[in-house]
């Protein structure tokens, strides 16, 4: 697809406008990322194969494969400890093999991949602002396929990808949040109606017997809450 003409850059600007409204919306952090797999392989010609991976301290996480293989590929690079998407992930923005067949850099993950029919790789650093590393993983059959155009969409879904998986954890974030405001709420009730107090020395309480104790607030409150069937 040439970026030039603007035909494809319509369809391109489309297509990054729908994956926008589809983070907007309340919907899997898993539906998300398969979007923007799948518009990889649309929108980039080269791309035969699309995966997230997503590593969390020494956990592989592989989501959203279009095909099934790149998770075996991400497997391959947890194994051996190296490849592209493990780079790209921890280390590097982009990275870009365009012959596995002639790559010093992966000398067990490269013989590997060629033998799943893998020639070359795209691999693009998602900016997550949090502990979780990822990174966008296109592959391809063929050697030599990757030009500048390639990168740039890539670089555009990588984007989008990171946006997803950040809102994502902000609505886990919340959801927690939310659970954890009504698990206090509650603890603080039992304490108002079992002892008479007022809801700031239900809370000045919950608050002491978690410092007295070194016990988080939260855990304290659920103690609370357990022991209503005592009354």
């Amino acid at each position: 697809m040439e970026l030039s003409d603007s035909s494809s850059r319509h369809e391109l600007a489309v297509r990054m406008a729908e994956l926008a409204r589809d983070i907007a919306a309340p919907r899997s952090l898993g539906d998300l990322l398969t979007d923007v797999t799948a518009a990889a392989v649309e929108l980039i010609p080269a791309a035969d194969v699309a995966g997230v991976l997503l590593v969390n301290g020494g956990d592989f996480e592989s989501v959203a494969d279009t095909d099934g293989l790149a998770a075996e590929l991400d497997k391959l690079q947890h194994e051996f400890g190296e490849g592209p998407c493990h780079d790209a992930a921890l280390q590097q923005t982009i990275v870009r093999t365009d012959d596995l067949r002639d790559e010093p850099r992966w000398p067990q993950y490269a013989p590997a991949a060629v033998k799943c029919g893998v020639l070359s790789s795209l691999s693009f650093k998602l900016y997550t602002a949090d502990r979780t590393a990822g990174a966008l993983n296109l592959f391809s059959f063929r050697p030599g396929v990757w030009d500048t155009e390639a990168e740039t969409i890539g670089s555009v879904l990588a984007a989008h990808a990171a946006s997803a998986i950040m809102a994502g954890r902000h609505g886990q974030q919340m959801q927690s949040a939310l659970s954890t405001r009504d698990r206090i709420g509650q603890a603080k009730g039992i304490i108002m109606e079992r002892y008479g107090v007022d809801e700031l020395r239900a809370f000045d309480l919950l608050r002491r017997l978690s410092q007295e104790s070194q016990v988080k607030l939260i855990d304290i409150a659920q103690r609370v809450i357990d022991t209503r069937g005592d009354d």
